[in-house]
């Protein structure tokens, strides 16, 4: 790979402003790292617990409900494993791009260098929308949970005590949010594996109901009641299509290690290890509880459409006062928090470094790019964060409502995201293809390429096309606009920045075709930064430290 890019061109840093290049500030480790540029001082076990951490959120704990109860227990397993198939493409793609030039805003910026600046501006966009509408649906469901053991406090309270907490730890150096993340993820996994095992008990015949086994599956049934249409096998076939929607969200933040490579101290490294186990992860994790969610829970239970709180609705607790148990809900309850506000300080440092890249990329404003002398992009990260506040449409009458107006939003943007990530992938083996350098010669090589990135492209884009298909059987301005508005945010990005405008600051561009040649597409830039880069190597040593490298 040294070969392939030792030629590469000098010219890649023009169009900085000259007092960027020659300012230079000291963090409090006396690290001199540029001004306005982030700082990578991520190590790997954070990388790899972010990783796992970011995949655990209200997707798994909440609206796994919905799932089960749209589509029953067998057709939710079978979206779920569809999700994987998905999920392992896309990641698999995203690592190979990512560990060769690990940069702020991932593949973002990747979009905007093979596809076109337009194309990377509207998917950049998209994207950082949907991680801080996120924020907001986090903040949403906080004060729910607390709210399930005492009323005292006012929910808009809650909110806004998490908005600001979550705000200002956002601004502290990086290393604090890998170190907390890392924790907190920590306590997920063993929180998610306990409840594994738990189950496994359950359905063996552990709790007051005796074996559970399959019981659920024979009545009420596996495959569930249907939607929208009086016949049975069509209205299953679109419960199932709906189920992949919430399963969509679910999936959402899996991803995660690509968008961190950009503050890796070892990304050629960390990443591809992170990688390399996210199938069994995404199997161990998601796959391997929906089956049991679906063998305790039946899904016509009452519970899992419950007005009024979304936990009330969680799979999980719901699973554990069908069996009996007096104590462990409320257990579980406090790990759904935890897990409710790491998911929400992810949320505001994924937007803030998708931000970020794009100011860098030259279609955000270029105060977007401003840091702190510990690297911290500050601007972005409050911009980001004050988007948490629409979190207070939770407490309007119309909450659940809103809960899943902005789930669907997010889940549509995750999408958009994922496919062109895949499509960015098939540019990118194309350039490699056209310029005769092998994929072998790669940091990471992606399995089943290119198979993998043309069947995760297509499955995702009609995906998003066909996701809002429930808005025309009774169609409505609202329930149309909630299904599709991140397409049209997308779409309209896309005009304003390939027809209207050329981009911020000296960095603006000029759009001559849809698409970037494939000779003019920048593989170099960042490339010969990080192999000059010397990475320190820290081995396991111990069988506590081996174990732990092969979990994470």
């Amino acid at each position: 790979m040294d070969n392939d890019y030792e030629d590469a061109e000098d010219a890649e840093d023009e169009g900085e402003d000259e007092e960027e290049d020659e300012d230079e500030v000291e963090d409090e480790d006396s690290e001199v790292i540029p001004k306005d540029e982030i700082k990578r001082s991520l190590k790997a076990r954070q990388i790899s617990m972010i990783a796992i951490g970011g995949s655990i959120g209200t997707g798994l704990f909440i609206s796994t409900g919905s799932t089960l109860a749209d589509a029953g227990p067998v057709s939710a397993l079978i979206s779920f494993l569809f999700m994987t198939t998905l999920a392992f493409s896309v990641t698999q793609s995203l690592g190979e791009m990512a560990t060769l030039i690990p940069v702020a805003g991932s593949f973002t910026q990747f979009v905007t260098r093979w596809c076109s600046p337009a194309l990377g501006a509207a998917n950049g966009w998209n994207y950082w929308f949907s991680w801080a509408i996120t924020f907001a649906l986090e903040l949403s469901v906080v004060g729910q949970i607390i709210q399930k053991w005492t009323d005292a406090v006012p929910l808009e309270a809650w909110i806004s005590i998490f908005f600001v907490l979550l705000t200002v730890f956002n601004l502290f150096p990086v290393k604090y949010y890998g170190e907390v993340e890392f924790w907190i993820a920590f306590i997920k996994v063993i929180a998610v594996f306990g409840w594994i095992i738990y189950a496994f008990v359950m359905v063996c015949g552990g709790g007051e109901t005796g074996p559970v086994g399959f019981r659920y599956w024979r009545n009420p049934g596996p495959w569930g009641p249907g939607i929208l249409v009086e016949n049975k096998n069509t209205g299953r076939f679109l419960g199932w299509l709906a189920s992949l929607i919430s399963a969509a969200f679910t999936f959402q933040g899996t991803e995660l290690v690509g968008i961190s490579a950009g503050e890796s101290s070892n990304p050629r490294k960390t990443v591809p290890s992170a990688i390399r186990k996210v199938l069994f992860r995404i199997l161990v994790f998601y796959v391997l509880c929906m089956l049991f969610i679906g063998l305790l829970v039946p899904y016509d239970d009452p519970k899992l459409s419950a007005n009024g709180s979304y936990t009330a609705s969680s799979p999980f607790i719901v699973a554990m006062q069908n069996s009996g148990t007096k104590v462990l809900p409320d257990v579980f309850n406090a790990v759904v928090l935890m897990t409710i506000v790491s998911a929400g300080n992810s949320n505001v440092y994924c937007g803030s470094r998708i931000l970020y890249g794009l100011a860098q990329s030259g279609v955000a404003p270029k105060v977007f790019k401003k840091t702190t002398k510990q690297g911290v992009p500050y601007v972005s990260v409050i911009f980001t964060a004050l988007f948490g506040l629409l979190g207070f449409l939770a407490t309007s009458s119309r909450g659940n409502e809103a809960f899943n107006w902005l789930l669907n939003i997010i889940a549509t943007s995750g999408m958009i995201a994922w496919g062109f990530i895949s499509y960015t992938h098939i540019r990118f083996m194309n350039v490699l293809k056209s310029r005769n350098i092998s994929r072998d010669s790669l940091p990471f090589k992606a399995k089943f390429m290119p198979f993998n990135a043309y069947y995760a492209a297509i499955a995702i884009f009609i995906l998003v096309f066909v996701q809002g298909f429930q808005c025309f059987f009774d169609f409505t301005a609202t329930g149309f606009f909630t299904a599709y508005v991140s397409l049209i945010l997308f779409v309209v990005c896309f005009i304003v920045f390939h027809f209207v405008f050329n981009g911020f600051g000296r960095k603006s561009f000029e759009w001559s075709s849809f698409l970037v040649p494939l000779d003019e597409c920048d593989i170099d830039t960042g490339v010969r930064e990080i192999e000059e880069m010397e990475w320190e190597e820290n081995e396991p040593t111990n069988i506590w430290q081996k174990f732990w490298s092969w979990v994470s």
